[in-house]
């Protein structure tokens, strides 16, 4: 699954265009190097957000469709 589609699909990011923008920026690093918004992402890799509200999580599972709320966190884990 591609890296913003995935930001979004779980709820780290709000929308897909925005995790795009935040890629095309260098915002976004994907197990420590910087990752374009077409990145396949995969279970075990860490994506690091930076900007106003820096964030880190590892994922988990890559999800096959649409994520519920309350199933965001066997997808996602927050790190400090």
């Amino acid at each position: 699954m591609r890296l913003d589609l995935f930001l979004s699909r779980v709820g780290v990011v709000k929308r897909r265009t925005i995790a795009k923008e935040m890629a095309d920026n260098g915002l976004i690093r994907l197990n420590g190097s910087p990752a374009k918004a077409g990145k396949e992402i995969s279970a075990g890799d860490i994506i690091r957000i930076g900007g106003n509200r820096p964030v880190a999580v590892e994922v988990l599972e890559v999800p096959g469709g649409s994520v519920k709320k309350d199933d965001r966190e066997k997808y996602v884990r927050t790190l400090p």
